[in-house]
């Protein structure tokens, strides 16, 4: 569902010829940042790859960076560590390839530092803003009535309208059963398997 088209369903929604299409589009954005504080989902997820071509001790996030799922150099995946500890093993110099990474504002540090090689950054991304008619993100393509939904909440709080918790009440029961299917799609299907917790060799 486009931008244009979800204001026309807010419109019918919330019932009300005093709405500008200023003030739906920021009822729009709150809902779609409050959602992104909670949702993950697979359609957020995204791959930032650097190329370490000299000494390297921190990388820049990628401007969208909402929420990171793992980091890797080459084949070998990183342990995010507290702040206090990547200081302290910074303070002996080690060098090679990375093993630690710290995050820092917009940045993640890395230890040891690596010279060269390939890292690798899974994260969950923000979804895009939505401004023309024709516009459509990742999220109004997914889940339109959560979107919608949670700006009722916030237009309900906006005109002090008594339908409020009836808003919210909805709204967090769509939130809730687009993360659950979600979840329950990482664990169905037939990819599936316990892992043993011993190995034996023949």
């Amino acid at each position: 569902m486009n931008l244009g088209d979800l204001r026309t369903h807010f419109k019918a929604l919330l019932n009300r010829t005093d709405v500008s299409s200023q003030l739906i589009d920021t009822f729009l954005d709150q809902s779609q940042t409050r959602i992104m504080r909670t949702l993950r989902v697979p359609n957020m997820e995204k791959q930032h790859t650097y190329t370490i071509s000299a000494s390297t001790s921190s990388v820049v996030l990628p401007a969208d960076f909402l929420e990171a799922i793992d980091l890797y150099f080459d084949d070998y995946l990183l342990r995010r560590i507290p702040m206090r500890e990547m200081l302290l093993r910074r303070k002996n110099g080690e060098s090679g390839n990375p093993h630690f990474f710290a995050r820092e504002n917009e940045k993640f540090l890395l230890f040891p530092a690596p010279s060269s090689g390939t890292l690798t950054l899974n994260y969950y991304a923000t979804f895009a803003t939505m401004s023309a008619d024709s516009d459509e993100n990742g999220l109004a393509q997914m889940a339109s009535d959560v979107l919608l939904y949670g700006a009722l909440v916030f237009a309900a709080d906006y005109y002090l309208d008594d339908r409020l918790p009836q808003f919210e009440m909805r709204f967090g029961q769509l939130l809730n059963e687009i993360q659950l299917f979600a979840d329950d799609a990482e664990l169905a299907g037939q990819l599936t398997s316990i892992r043993p917790t011993t190995f034996y060799d023949d």
